[in-house]
């Protein structure tokens, strides 16, 4: 299954959304992008086409799964990274070899005024060094021709490879993955075991991955694009700004360098970017925690669903929906999703009547059902996000927990008026 095989599906639901005209990189397609609900389709940009907002809502998430948007947790909370992996000798991807590499051909987009410069944004880097293979997207600005700053974020399975490649005073080989199908690129955001990444792939589409093995020795699956290339030791340059998914600027810092070697692509390739902080940003880095709170939760009450919302930027904000069972249900599972995915900040807890996609319905049950001497729980001096502009210094944050649930002795005051069904 490819990208091309996902795009053709929501095709026929009418759900993409093509742009014939020429669109300029620098700006235009992203601003386009941000203003286009679902999957938008560039035909040309600077003659190349491109795709974006692929996973841009939980429609198209429950596609890729088959289920509907409402049940894509309960799916996921099933699913473990056991799926088949095949090895093949070609690929479609490599219709096309390009040994003279010049980034600055590709539809590279700079997306915000204060941009670093051109960011892939989409770009599975593969990286295997001494037997252990990961797969991961990081944020590449494009710094030459055939360079590109990677942030690799401490101490995630790319930084530590790459530290371990340069205390050997190793070069680290890694392929960047372009346009792979979106199960591929979603698998890559998640917490799986050390090289499971393909594995969990294979088993969301219920189908073997296929991998084929690049020039430099790393396993990639069929793509748009592929870029070959390593990390050199002790090569650094500032990378930076960027917009993270809170819609602000992160810092600038001194980041390794991938210096590519070759590019495979398909023939007239389809050039994947995400938006910074839209919503296919936002999904990829928030969905993935949304199985750990559910199963978290799980363990202290019974679980019904959970959200992570894009109000919340998807990582800051979850509400976590159960079927209180005793007074004190709603606390500890406040506690487990902050145990869960530590950098929430604020948890809304609520119960099976109210709606959680609908963010009036969740302001209904705060409004009727939360007592805030009682049902407010602040934490002050724990462990945030970094992504969080308004955390300390130290890294530090306050959180809040909201008991929004009934009080199961006075059920009867909480009943929820409705009509009769049928009656004519």
């Amino acid at each position: 299954m490819t990208l091309r095989d996902f795009l053709d599906r929501i095709r026929t639901s009418g759900r993409l959304t093509v742009i014939k005209e020429k669109v300029n990189a620098e700006y235009e397609a992203p601003m386009i992008a941000k203003n286009t609900a679902g999957p938008v389709l560039f035909e040309n940009i600077n003659g190349h086409r491109a795709i974006m907002n692929v996973l841009g809502s939980r429609d198209e998430l429950g596609a890729m799964l088959n289920v509907n948007r409402r049940d894509i947790i309960q799916s996921l909370s099933g699913i473990q990274p056991d799926g088949e992996i095949r090895m093949v000798d070609s690929s479609p991807t490599k219709e096309v070899c390009v040994d003279e590499v010049d980034l600055y051909s590709l539809p590279i987009m700079t997306h915000f005024e204060k941009d670093g410069g051109p960011y892939i944004t989409a770009g599975i880097v593969v990286s295997e060094y001494d037997g252990v293979t990961n797969a991961s997207i990081h944020r590449l600005m494009v710094v030459g021709k055939n360079k590109l700053a990677g942030r690799l974020v401490p101490p995630r399975h790319t930084y530590l490879l790459q530290k371990e490649a340069e205390n050997n005073g190793d070069p680290l080989p890694v392929s960047i993955v372009l346009g792979a199908h979106p199960a591929v690129a979603f698998a890559s955001t998640t917490r799986v075991g050390e090289g499971k990444e393909f594995n969990y792939a294979a088993a969301l589409m219920g189908k073997p991955v296929e991998l084929f093995e690049c020039d430099n020795g790393v396993k990639v699956p069929h793509s748009e694009i592929v870029m070959e290339g390593y990390i050199y030791p002790e090569e650094r340059t500032a990378e930076g700004p960027f917009v993270d998914i809170t819609g602000t600027y992160d810092l600038v810092r001194q980041e390794p360098v991938i210096t590519i070697t070759k590019i495979w692509h398909r023939k007239d390739p389809i050039y994947h970017g995400i938006l910074p902080a839209g919503p296919e940003h936002l999904l990829m880095m928030g969905v993935p925690y949304e199985p750990r709170i559910y199963g978290a939760v799980g363990e202290v009450t019974k679980v019904k669903n959970v959200i992570l919302t894009e109000g919340g930027c998807c990582y800051l904000h979850a509400i976590v929906q159960i079927e209180k069972q005793t007074e004190g249900d709603a606390k500890n599972a406040i506690m487990a999703a902050f145990a869960a995915h530590t950098s929430l900040k604020h948890v809304i807890v609520v119960d099976e009547d109210i709606d959680i996609f609908d963010s009036d319905d969740i302001e209904f049950a705060m409004a009727t059902r939360v007592k805030a001497d009682s049902d407010v729980m602040i934490i002050p001096g724990v462990r945030g996000s970094s992504l969080d502009p308004r955390g300390a210094s130290d890294g530090t944050t306050t959180k809040m927990g909201i008991d929004a649930t009934k009080v199961l002795a006075e059920k009867e005051k909480f009943e929820r008026a409705t009509m009769p069904k049928n009656i004519y």
